[in-house]
């Protein structure tokens, strides 16, 4: 009987505070895909820019629904082989006490359940960057439905479910470097293999149209990031979630800094599409080793990211491949660099335990983070292709050439990102102009 009291009395219990903070995360994470859609939004040409914002946020329609029916319990219910997990009793979240504590935390199963469910909105909408221009709508939106199904739920169950293999092999991933990031950027390049180039790729000029917008967004994904980053140890009684948040924001400042000089010395100018780039892809590095590391190591990993991403994004010319938003670059590379250096760079005195080499552990644990990255990259590039392939040989992937080429934002949603013809506010003048203004006006419009 003393023995049951004293489990009763070590049992976790309900934490207002941790739960309050959790639902707070959830909606900073939640706010990253809005973010994401501004910054894809204006990095592509003004004929594209709602075709791009739309491709973020119908993932959130999309996901949303999938993750309440079946998606939780196939990434976080019981697991069969070490490969997915599922609890019929989380089918449609029907049979969950809503004070029912997630396993060991004192957040209830709801509150869990709602911050994963941000993540798995914004892992598919991380790949649409890289297609800009060329999908059809409809078939981004059946692909978004079934790389989740097939792709992400799997996925997050391996790196995050309680008997996933990398999560027993002791991979560590605090926030998503592999189940997140590279997942994405591995399925963004498996899909343009497919999909094949825009029209006129290396050839036109395809600058961003809009670099507020870009920088707006940027600054939007930095400030959910904390939600994203922090948020994952699902509490901060031990200060963990405090080392994270830390090293969220010395990572990206590291990394953004680290872009600008490369890119000085490389091109000769210090870009604001840099310093955005250079923003995320620190952000994307310091995701999985942000609990891990210092934050003396957190500006190591973020200068190391900022300069291989800065890098990693012209290979696209080099070996032929449009990822049209760098989404291979910045998230694909970011997330292996970011999830390697763990192996280096791991502490002891986050998360765990675990010592890298710079810290006198040897390479374990780097070769655990090996087998954790390029099996998610390996998985991913290969079922992203093949789902991709299937596609485009029953619906088609890719709009017709010449709905490229005028845009696809009258092809696919019959409306434009900005309406000159009322620029000025000439519906409400009611004086009459000058004939010469109104005879200007005429040969413009012309």
């Amino acid at each position: 009987m003393a023995a049951a009291i004293t489990l009763a009395a070590d049992a976790p219990t309900l934490s207002s505070a941790n739960t309050g903070f959790m639902l707070i995360c959830s909606a900073l994470v939640l706010i990253m895909t809005p973010g994401l859609a501004f910054f894809y939004g204006g990095m592509v040409r003004v004929k594209s820019t709602l075709n791009m914002l739309m491709m973020s946020f119908i993932s959130i329609g999309i996901v949303t629904i999938l993750w309440v029916l079946y998606g939780f319990s196939l990434a976080f219910g019981t697991d069969s082989g070490s490969l997915i997990g599922w609890n019929s009793d989380w089918v449609g979240l029907s049979n969950i006490g809503l004070t029912e504590l997630w396993d060991g935390y004192t957040i209830p199963i709801f509150v869990f359940m709602v911050f994963q469910m941000m993540f798995a909105i914004i892992t598919p909408a991380l790949i649409s960057g890289a297609l800009a221009d060329r999908v059809k709508f409809s078939a981004w939106a059946l692909f978004v439905a079934l790389w989740a199904t097939v792709v992400y739920f799997p996925v997050a169950h391996w790196v995050w479910g309680a008997g996933g293999w990398a999560f027993e092999l002791g991979v560590i991933d605090f926030a998503g470097g592999t189940a997140v990031h590279i997942n994405a950027g591995a399925a963004a390049l498996g899909v343009i293999l497919v999909i094949g180039k825009r029209v006129g790729f290396k050839k036109d000029p395809m600058r961003p149209h809009s670099l507020p917008l870009v920088m707006l967004g940027a600054g939007l994904l930095w400030f959910g990031w904390f939600g994203f980053n922090a948020g994952s140890w699902l509490g901060n009684d031990d200060g963990v979630g405090a080392l994270m948040f830390v090293n969220t924001q010395v990572a990206t400042a590291a990394a953004m800094l680290a872009w600008l000089v490369y890119e000085k010395i490389r091109h000769g100018a210090f870009t604001t599409l840099g310093a955005a780039s250079g923003a995320v892809a620190g952000l994307v590095a310091i995701t999985p080793s942000g609990g891990a590391v210092s934050p003396l190591g957190a500006i190591a990993v973020g200068a190391i990211a900022g300069v291989l991403c800065a890098m990693a994004v012209g290979l696209k010319y080099k070996f032929g491949y449009d990822d049209s938003l760098d989404v291979v670059g910045v998230h694909l590379v970011g997330g292996v660099v970011g999830s390697l250096l763990i192996g280096f760079f791991a502490s002891g005195k986050g998360q765990s335990d675990v010592e890298g080499l710079f810290y006198g552990g040897g390479l374990d644990q780097f070769w655990k983070q090996c087998a954790g990255v390029f099996a998610v990259l390996g998985y991913s590039l290969v079922v992203s292709a093949i789902l991709a392939f299937l596609l485009d040989k029953t619906i088609g992937m890719r709009v017709s050439e010449d709905d490229e080429v005028a845009g696809i934002d009258q092809a696919e949603h019959a409306e434009t990102a900005y309406d000159f013809s009322g620029a000025g506010g000439g519906a409400a003048r009611t004086t009459a102009l000058p004939t010469a203004v109104t005879d200007a006006s005429k040969k413009v419009d012309a």
